[in-house]
Parts: structure tokens; sequence; C-alpha cells
């Protein structure tokens, strides 16, 4: 249920988009983004730092696409999401004691500490990726064919990572069984 709630303003902004627009696509997905923090806070007490980022994301981006009309600012938010995400994964790596990866799952699996420092790493590419995939797509496309990749081509490739990643936490996981 959390994925559908957090995927809200995604799949708000791609309806948007198919009735009316891009423009109303980017109002849409920054309305949603406001009521899912404002849900957040009022039903939990508390937003996650990862949520209050994205707003400041598409505030700034969409705001700046509603302000010029010019949708060139809302393609690059995706990128600028994932970048910034390879970053904070990297510099967890390089500056923690453990990953941001390794935090948010070391209670469910145990791992050598060097398959824990090649996941994150994976992680980090992967971010890369889909972030210069968004650029590749947003400007050597049509805009709905990049609207259809926001929603179903990112969601699906961090699908196919996530079930390699499955493969290889199962790997790791038997290697560490049999010591």
């Amino acid at each position: 249920m959390k994925i559908l709630a957090d995927l809200f303003p995604v799949i708000l902004f791609f309806a948007a988009y198919k009735f009316a627009g891009i423009y109303t696509a980017t109002a849409a997905a920054i309305g949603a983004s406001v009521v899912q923090v404002a849900w957040n806070r009022w039903r939990h007490g508390k937003v996650e730092t990862l949520q209050w980022a994205t707003l400041g994301l598409i505030l700034l981006f969409g705001g700046l696409t509603l302000l010029l009309h010019d949708p060139v600012f809302i393609k690059w938010k995706p990128t600028v999401v994932n970048w910034l995400f390879a970053a904070a994964f990297l510099g967890s790596a390089l500056f923690m004691e453990r990953s941001f990866l390794q935090r948010l799952m070391d209670q469910a699996v145990s791992l050598p500490d060097s398959a824990w420092r090649r996941l994150n790493l994976a992680w980090v590419g992967f971010f890369l990726f889909l972030g210069a995939a968004n650029l590749y797509v947003a400007f050597h496309f049509p805009e709905e064919t990049w609207v259809n990749f926001k929603l179903f081509g990112m969601m699906g490739l961090t699908i196919v990572f996530l079930v390699a990643q499955g493969f290889y936490l199962a790997r790791h996981m038997e290697l560490e069984e049999e010591h």
C-alpha cells in the first residue's frame, strides 16, 4: 500500500497528462505531492526526509515549468532525484560506517560487508543509469513517450533491478548460511 501512496503524484501526473497536457499534469503532481506530505504529517505525525526533498524538487522544477511555461524543467526532475539518490548512497558508503542501504535492510538481511558495498554501488549505478535514461527519453522522443516512460519505463526498470538484487541477495545469504 505504501508503494501506491508513494506513486500517487506520478500516477496523477500521468492521468492528468492524458486528459489535459503537461502543464495541468505538472500542477496536479505539485498538488498531489503537497497532499501526500500533509497526509503523512497528519496521519503519522512526521514526514520522511525523502518526501520533504521530493516535495521541494517538485515545487522547484514544477514551479519553474509552470512559471516559465517550459516543460524542460519537469523533464529534468526525475534525473535530479535519481542523481541525488546516487550521490547520497555513494556518500553514505564513503563517509559513514554503514551505507544507507545497509541501514535500511540489515535488520532483515545479514550479508558480509563486501556484499553490502557491492550492493550499495549497484544502487549508485542504477540511480545514475535511471537519471541518464530519463534525459535520453525526455530529449530524444516525443513528450508523450517520456510521460509513459516516466511511469511505466522507470517502474519496469526498477522492478527488474529489484529482482536482480533478490538473486544477488539469495546467493550471498546461501553462502553465509553454509559457513
